[in-house]
Order: C-alpha cells, then sequence, then structure tokens
C-alpha cells in the first residue's frame, strides 16, 4: 500500500452502519462515514467518484445478490465492505453460511478494484453485544482470514474500547453518533496509508455520569421506540430496508453537501 496515495474513486457497500444512521444531517437524510470520507478523499483528488450501495437491514445474502456484482463493474480504486454482523444478531443465523457468502464477496471484488477494505465493526457496551459476542468474533475472525489470502486491509474498530462508549452510539443503540461516524472515517482513512489528521481511538472526555432515574427513562424510551419495533421486524421477517434504494447508486462526481 503505497503511503500519502491519491485514490479517485470509493464505492461503500453494506448495510445500515455504512448508510450513516444515524448521523442526521438537517434534511433528515443520513450522512455517515463512507459520505465523510468521501469529501476528505475527493479535496485530494478532483473529478473523485463516489457511490454508496447500502442500505439499512440488509443482510450478507442481500449484500451479495444485491450490491457486489454492481460494486465489481465500477472498478474503484476502493471499494469498502462491512456486512454480516445483522446475521449475527438474528436469534437463528447458518454461521458457515454468513462465511460463505462474505468468502464469495471478497473474491468476486479483490479483482476488480484496486484496494478492497473490510472491517471488524465496532460494538456499543451491554447485554446485547455479550450475548452475540461469539457470533461476532467467529464473523471477524474470518474478516481477518479473508483478508491475509486476499489482500483486503482490515479496520479493526472492535478492539477500540473508545467506540464502545455509550456516548458514541445514538438512542437506539444500533448506531453510531455523528462523533462516532467522523471516528471511523479517520479510522479507514489511516487504514488507507493517509496522514492522521486526529487520534480516533482517544475515548471522549469525561462526562458525569447521569442519574438512575434518567437512565430508566432511557432505558423504557429505547425499549418502546426502538427494540420493541426492531424485535417486530426479527419475528415477521421484515426489514426496516424493504423497498428502499441505496442513496448513492452510481458511482458519479462528489459534489460537496450544501451549507444549511
Amino acid at each position: 500500500m503505497q503511503m500519502n496515495a491519491t485514490y479517485n474513486s470509493f464505492v461503500a457497500l453494506g448495510d445500515s452502519f455504512t448508510e450513516g444512521m444515524s448521523d442526521r444531517k438537517p434534511d433528515g437524510s443520513y450522512r455517515g462515514w463512507a459520505d465523510v470520507l468521501a469529501g476528505r478523499l475527493a479535496a485530494r483528488a478532483p473529478g473523485f467518484r463516489y457511490a454508496n450501495l447500502a442500505v439499512r437491514g440488509k443482510l450478507i445474502g442481500q449484500i451479495v445478490e444485491e450490491q457486489v456484482e454492481t460494486a465489481a463493474a465500477m472498478k474503484a480504486d476502493v471499494v469498502t465492505l462491512v456486512g454480516g454482523l445483522n446475521d449475527t444478531l438474528r436469534p437463528k443465523v447458518d454461521m458457515g453460511r454468513v462465511r460463505g457468502l462474505l468468502t464469495e464477496a471478497v473474491e468476486t471484488l479483490t479483482p476488480s478494484c484496486g484496494q478492497l477494505v473490510l472491517m471488524r465493526s465496532p460494538g456499543r457496551n451491554g447485554p446485547v453485544l455479550e450475548r452475540f459476542r461469539p457470533r461476532m468474533e467467529e464473523l471477524f475472525a474470518h474478516v481477518d482470514d479473508l483478508a491475509a489470502r486476499h489482500g483486503a486491509l482490515v479496520v479493526d474498530l472492535y478492539s477500540a474500547p473508545s467506540l464502545a462508549d455509550p456516548r458514541l452510539w445514538d438512542v437506539d443503540r444500533l448506531h453510531l453518533t455523528a462523533d462516532g461516524h467522523r471516528r471511523v472515517a479517520e479510522a479507514v482513512w489511516q487504514t488507507l496509508g493517509l496522514a492522521p489528521e486526529e487520534d480516533w481511538r482517544t475515548p471522549p472526555p469525561p462526562t458525569p455520569l447521569p442519574r438512575w432515574a434518567s437512565r430508566r427513562v432511557a432505558d423504557a424510551r429505547f425499549a418502546r421506540e426502538h427494540l420493541g419495533p426492531w424485535i417486530g421486524r426479527r419475528l415477521t421477517g421484515r426489514s426496516s430496508g424493504d423497498g428502499r434504494a441505496p442513496k448513492r447508486p452510481e458511482l458519479l462526481p462528489y459534489e460537496p453537501p450544501t451549507a444549511p
């Protein structure tokens, strides 16, 4: 990998993490780490092109079916692939199938792009992570193995304690805040061999712990507004991304967002 290389195109694949939830812009749409990274890469390369095929709720099979061949045909300088975590959060999952589909995606993308980037996704501290940790770590071990065999880069967000801090996670406890997404963008930036602009691993400044009553109110809100609907979708086989198109389905020149 060339240090301080110039990248002229970038395609992002995945689910809600790469779509950008919950980094909400003033118009209600989502920005996210991939958009932030694209803006920074575009500042270094006139004519820079960017596509984001990620859609919330997608399982690895859907990413392979709906995104991988499209991305491969774009022949971008950089392709990021983050998928499989939604599968590990399902009550029942065939991890052998997940590993096989991820392998298929990597084998398709590697020869078609300049640099493939994989990730060990961050995990918020709490009982949800503890319940599914063995599956997640099995997935991440496979990511490491694929990267070693195919020359992909791995952004290790999982081992960074700072990204497990609850303050970097939205009220739904599933998606990063704007600060969390900014840190991920910096992590990918550095993994690509570009000069660091900040230490993304530094924890947020200390803040007073919320009172017990405030925490219980937050727990009740989380259960009512997020956990209940999430469980309902799992039980009925629905997804938050059903019928939703990618926000940037074509590899087009990047245009900086206009000020609100």
